[in-house]
């Protein structure tokens, strides 16, 4: 056997050895794993905080919305300085949670038939009237109460996703809108109406 061969097989043996080394050491398999699993956990702890904050704020804007209808139906009249001072009341109620774009809208409704009803005054956040007056509203099956009178709330609140990646995904997905409308009975007479309301 010459001495090429000798030294061709002395280095692919050395080489083998080498490999079998490699093959058996187990040093580096900690952090190949947490490599692996690290953003899958980070994905799950971030998940859960944005589901958790998200119900939390839903919650808020249901319970505003709710109290800007009981707080009217508990008037016998309202005028225009009443409907605007609604939104420090949702404002209050959302709190810690800022609102900054919002909508909220207010409607005074006589029902006329089961599951129709005549708007007989409306007001949003910016003062403005986002149903005329006399127009015919359509109202949930449940309310059957021919001549009775509701106010109806109507509160949107968009959210944006505070631990969302940016790039990800469209820009759009980055805010949903939560929203929450009610119904409120009047407590005080036949009808709530609005003495200054154009």
């Amino acid at each position: 056997m010459t001495t090429a061969i000798r030294y061709h097989m002395a280095l692919l043996s050395m080489k083998a050895e080498a490999f079998g080394e490699f093959w058996r050491d187990r040093k580096g398999t900690g952090a190949i794993e947490f490599a692996i699993i690290a953003p899958l956990l980070i994905m799950a702890y971030i998940g859960s905080f944005e589901i958790s904050l998200g119900f939390s704020i839903a919650r808020k804007v249901s319970r505003a919305s709710s109290t800007v209808a009981d707080v009217l139906t508990q008037q016998a009249s309202v005028d225009i300085e009443t409907l605007d001072d609604m939104k420090d009341v949702a404002k209050s109620v959302m709190s810690p949670f800022e609102m900054t774009e919002y909508t909220l809208k207010m409607t005074g409704i006589k029902v006329t038939t089961a599951g129709t009803g005549i708007v007989a005054w409306s007001r949003d956040e910016d003062g403005g009237t986002p149903y005329q007056a006399g127009s015919t509203v359509t109202l949930p099956s449940d309310i059957s109460s021919v001549d009775a009178f509701f106010v109806r709330s109507e509160l949107v609140v968009p959210h944006e996703l505070l631990l969302f990646a940016p790039g990800l995904t469209a820009s759009e997905l980055k805010t949903i809108n939560l929203s929450k409308t009610y119904y409120f009975r009047q407590r005080v007479g036949d009808e709530i109406k609005c003495t200054d309301c154009s």
